[in-house]
């Protein structure tokens, strides 16, 4: 259990720097006017969480559970979380949850605008504007 913990803090870490770097690269080549950065690792995010699955899933070669742990929720967690959204609305597409995909969807989007908003509202209320 020890050894997984530490094998997803470190592939995490590994993530997180990725998606810095791959940010840094995106705004050089592309520009700041659009968060080109955080599309591309959302994009790469998606690719990558849905192969690993997949490919933890077949028969030959097959990516073990420690394996697959460690490259989604440890490297992908820290490139993107939305990967894990992606592949958690798509495993109910699939599923034939179609209602549960659409709330998933709707209240992680909408939700998390509107807890950026209170946040941003609770900010400048206790530092001021």
């Amino acid at each position: 259990m020890l050894l997984r913990i530490l094998l997803v803090s470190l592939a995490g870490a590994v993530g997180t720097g990725l998606r810095y770097l791959i940010s840094l690269a995106a705004g050089k080549l592309l520009g700041a006017k659009f968060p080109y950065g955080t599309l591309a690792v959302n994009l790469l995010g998606c690719f990558l969480i849905a192969a690993i699955v997949y490919a933890s899933l077949t028969k030959t070669p097959r990516i073990n559970d420690t394996w697959r742990l460690v490259l989604t929720t440890g490297l992908m967690g820290g490139l993107t979380t939305y990967s894990s959204f992606n592949l958690e609305t798509t495993t109910l597409l699939r599923d034939g949850s179609h209602g549960l995909a659409a709330l998933n969807v709707a209240v992680t989007l909408g939700g998390c605008f509107v807890a950026g908003l209170l946040g941003l509202a609770a900010s400048r209320a206790v530092f001021g504007s």
